[in-house]
């Protein structure tokens, strides 16, 4: 559905995106993520029409971005972070405009409106004028817009910016249903909404794919963050057993119960430690200091240290970073 290679964008001296190549398939729901001024935004505006690339090529639905600009941009549905929408229109009534705007026929439009509102939740407010809405609402207004001419494709930027935690859960949940009937590329820097939204993400930093996969593919290009241990434990010793080993941070009982001799350990290992020797070296002490050993369970990484794996470096001042800071 979307296919992007050697994408370049340049303001001037400074070059917010290069060499930019991805793939997003029918039907997937991708997360785009990257700090501020990752050349997220700058990414999405060249994908949806709105940017001219410096170079590069840009497929959406089979159609070249550049050579057929319109039959690309009737294939998706684009919702900016900060969409314009005007203020002193009522919900219905702008939706109808935009309609227009999109070419939807005339014989459809009503049920093309009321279609996106429905979607978007905003039917009960079709009377209300944008001004007086919510934030919330008013994402849900520009949520109605990318929907209405029924695209298989939607892009959208940061579509949870600015929301209270309650209306954040709406959304998320509402792109979620939207994901069952067409594509989505969501661009975002939280990562809680990647969890819980999409099957595959893209991290960009400083303009640079720097990593792309299924959650758990991302997780596994990270050595575990600590391990669990289970052990026989009568004396209560295996904490000072594994400390004293070369290489162990900390050795913490997880809610100890003094009614039984088995218990579990939160093992936590230096950045730099040898994780496949440390781990030998505890399994011999244990041993010799006759404690059994009956589970050792890696903990996988959260996308939080993952995120911050890739794109630990302060990212460069951009052009996208002055004007949208994102």
């Amino acid at each position: 559905m979307i296919e992007v290679s050697e994408l370049t964008k340049d303001y001037g001296t400074v070059v917010a995106v290069k060499g930019l190549s991805f793939t997003v398939g029918k039907g997937e729901i991708v997360g785009f993520l990257g700090p501020n001024g990752a050349g997220k935004s700058t990414t999405l505006r060249v994908l949806a029409g709105f940017l001219g690339a410096t170079s590069g090529r840009v497929c959406i639905a089979g159609h070249d971005i550049a050579a057929q600009p319109l039959a690309a941009r009737r294939s998706l549905g684009y919702m900016p972070e900060s969409a314009p929408l005007y203020p002193e229109m009522r919900v219905e009534e702008y939706l109808t405009f935009r309609a227009r705007l999109k070419e939807v026929p005339r014989a459809k439009r009503v049920s093309a409106v009321g279609s996106s509102m429905e979607r978007a939740g905003v039917r009960h407010m079709a009377g209300t004028v944008i001004q007086h809405l919510s934030k919330g609402y008013r994402q849900r207004v520009a949520l109605a817009d990318a929907l209405v001419a029924n695209p298989p494709l939607l892009i959208l930027d940061e579509p949870t910016a600015g929301l209270d935690p309650n209306q954040i859960r709406e959304v998320r949940a509402l792109i979620k249903a939207l994901g069952d009937d067409r594509t989505i590329l969501l661009s975002t820097h939280i990562l809680s909404e990647v969890e819980a939204t999409c099957e595959r993400a893209l991290v960009i930093d400083r303009g640079i794919l720097v990593a792309e996969g299924t959650i758990d593919a991302l997780r596994n290009q990270k050595r575990a963050a600590g391990y669990q241990l289970g052990v026989r434990d009568a004396k209560r010793a295996a904490e000072s057993v594994i400390q004293a080993i070369s290489g162990v941070i900390s050795a913490t009982a997880l809610a100890p119960d003094d009614t039984t001799e088995r218990r579990t350990l939160q093992v936590s290992l230096a950045a730099d430690a040898d994780a496949e020797r440390v781990l030998e070296a505890v399994v011999e002490a244990l041993a010799a200091a006759h404690i059994g050993l009956h589970a050792l369970i890696p903990e996988k990484a959260s996308l939080e240290q993952i995120f911050s794996e890739l794109t630990r470096h302060e990212a460069s001042p951009t052009a996208e970073s002055s004007e949208a800071g994102t």
